[in-house]
């Protein structure tokens, strides 16, 4: 049912924001590195925690082409990225909202693409 599909989907995405959050975290805040570098970091250790999660848990795929499924899932997630961190910048920019809460906004917006492409593209039975 795709409405379980869904819900497992934000199950598992909310494993990975807060893997991201906290590689992002350690990354800005204890390493010193920049927030956006930072934010990517995040974003890398999230999306392979995703991958996994979705493949057996949300989607119950049995896809034995592990490296072009994941290749598949990675190019979705970099769109993804994308979005998020153009998203991040414009809204971080434009207004005085801090930084984490701007990251939490964008990361619900890119959730229903995420999912789309992802219930349509990588995972399609």
């Amino acid at each position: 049912m795709d409405l379980i599909r869904f819900i497992k989907f934000g199950m598992v995405g909310f494993s990975g924001l807060v893997i991201d959050f906290f590689i992002t975290w350690l990354f800005k805040e204890k390493i010193g590195l920049n927030k956006y570098f930072s934010n990517g970091l995040g974003f890398l250790f999230g999306v392979v925690n995703n991958y996994f999660l979705n493949k057996y848990f949300t989607f119950h795929n049995n896809d034995t082409h592990l490296a072009s499924q994941f290749f598949n899932f990675l190019i979705i997630s970099v769109i993804g990225f994308a979005l998020n961190t153009t998203l991040l910048y414009l809204l971080q920019k434009n207004t005085k909202i801090n930084f984490y809460v701007c990251k939490a906004i964008v990361t619900i917006m890119v959730f229903f693409w995420n999912f789309s492409a992802n219930a349509l593209y990588t995972f399609k039975k």
